[in-house]
């Protein structure tokens, strides 16, 4: 059976659920899928996944509307805030991957004390990708390597990573019917199995998750070997 350390998931579709549903805004999308955020992690908890890592907001997400950028910004301040007890209760530790400097201070702020608190923590480590591109963070860390005045190899590239000392991913999902990568974890994911659902994240439940586990302990995984 394959081992499953890191699942990381695009999670896609809040806003044409919410149109499905026959609301005006978007945002009520973005809300009813931050309680899948809560139903997955829990759940990764419970399974013994070592890491979760969820596309919260991409580098590319600062084109849609203005309105809609500042909420999802106090969406995911309210988030960190009302989560911290489950953090806590469950031994979950807290991460973020991306360009944070550009984020508003406040949830700055509030990302750094919710790191500080659950940076003991040795259960599941939840990591938010915000204001997060795969791309951008190749970039940045070819910087730091040539600042450093260093050469470098795959190991220790992955050093210089956001994700530095995280398992590689193992699996990856995209809900939502798109069957597309959208700069996330492009070398991070470079052997992990691809997922991708119709189902919108805020109809994605903790039974479809399982049936994607089923299917990736049935995979032959040989990473470019024969078996």
């Amino acid at each position: 059976m394959n081992e499953l350390k890191h699942i990381a998931i695009i999670m896609d579709g809040n806003g044409r659920w919410a149109k499905k549903q026959g609301f005006m805004k978007r945002i009520v999308g973005h809300e009813e899928g931050a309680k899948r955020v809560r139903e997955i992690t829990i759940h990764a908890s419970n399974l013994g996944v070592k890491y979760l890592t969820l596309y919260a907001f991409s580098t590319e997400n600062w084109k849609r509307p203005e309105g809609e950028v500042g909420f999802l910004m106090k969406l995911m301040d309210r988030y960190l805030k009302n989560e911290l007890s489950l953090f806590l209760e469950n031994d979950v530790r807290f991460e973020i991957i991306g360009e944070i400097s550009k984020l508003p201070k406040d949830l700055r702020q509030t990302i750094e004390f919710t790191k500080e608190k659950t940076a003991h923590f040795k259960g599941l480590t939840q990591v938010l990708a915000v204001n997060y591109g795969s791309k951008n963070e190749i970039v940045r860390a070819v910087n730091k390597a040539v600042n450093a005045g260093i050469e470098v190899d795959e190991h220790r590239f992955d050093e210089l990573l956001d994700t530095a000392g995280m398992d590689p991913v193992d699996i990856l999902i995209r809900t939502g019917g798109e069957k597309r990568l959208s700069n996330y974890l492009l070398w991070q994911a470079a052997y992990s199995e691809l997922y991708f659902t119709d189902t919108l994240w805020p109809d994605f439940h903790v039974g479809e998750l399982d049936e994607i586990i089923k299917e990736f302990h049935k995979t032959q995984r040989r990473f470019g070997a024969v078996k």
